[in-house]
């Protein structure tokens, strides 16, 4: 069986530029503290994931002094982000069913009507296209998983299958992506920083991945590597800050 994200990796520098994302995130896992599990670095890195995702989308990413978080996003994403360990069985095993969980815990505060939560929009090829991702995550597909991960992040985004919390729900899916791939095992590194550092860049990639257009579809890959990069580079600032 032919792999359909095969030629991603014959795209101009996709190949080098995965390549030197694996290493990034690789040498922080072999640094320090993290050879001896990385629980802190992993801990800080999912608050500042979480952080970043929610700002991605407007929200205030700066964490109340003290009482409960009164912004819906960043609520509904710091909630993802404890509840992501568990939900990795499922997403190996079962994405569509994990990505429902995802939404219901992201949007529960941003939505009325509790039967909109963890359902799919109907129309519009949603189904069809959440069913074919869910195939490249359980098997369909040998690319690295830097590309797989950069795949799941574009479609799911470009996609927004539930009309709320689509953005939180594709970076959550996205760091779900690199642990299962084996990219990131201990999912030391935050890619979301870079992202919410860089807005233009975002939404310029991923209209080009949008597209559908080979050189936007690779402009979106290398942006993914280029996140994967500067995140490992905030893992090693935690590890380095923790000791």
């Amino acid at each position: 069986m032919t792999d359909p994200l095969a030629p991603l990796l014959d795209l101009d520098g996709v190949a080098d530029a995965v390549k030197s994302a694996q290493d990034a995130v690789f040498a922080v896992h072999r640094f320090g503290a993290n050879l001896r599990g990385g629980s802190v670095t992993a801990a800080e890195a999912s608050v500042r994931a979480a952080r970043a995702s929610a700002g991605i989308d407007g929200a205030d990413p700066e964490l109340p002094a003290e009482g409960d978080v009164g912004d819906p996003v960043l609520a509904g994403a710091l909630r993802v982000a404890e509840s992501s360990e568990g939900l990795l069985p499922t997403w190996r095993r079962a994405p569509s069913q994990a990505l429902a969980r995802l939404h219901l815990l992201a949007a529960a505060d941003l939505t009325e009507d509790p039967d909109l939560l963890g359902r799919p929009r109907s129309g519009a090829g949603v189904a069809r296209r959440l069913e074919l991702l869910a195939k490249l995550c359980t098997g369909e597909t040998k690319v690295p998983g830097a590309v797989l991960t950069a795949v799941v992040h574009g479609e799911l985004l470009t996609l927004r299958p539930f009309g709320t919390a689509d953005g939180v729900v594709a970076r959550a899916a996205a760091r779900l992506t690199m642990v299962a791939s084996g990219l990131d095992p201990k999912s030391l590194t935050v890619p979301e920083v870079y992202c919410y550092r860089h807005p233009r860049r975002y939404a310029e990639a991923l209209a080009g991945f949008a597209s559908g257009e080979p050189d936007g579809v690779r402009d979106w890959l290398l942006m993914c590597c280029e996140a994967f990069e500067a995140g490992a580079r905030e893992a090693r600032g935690i590890a380095e800050a923790a000791g």
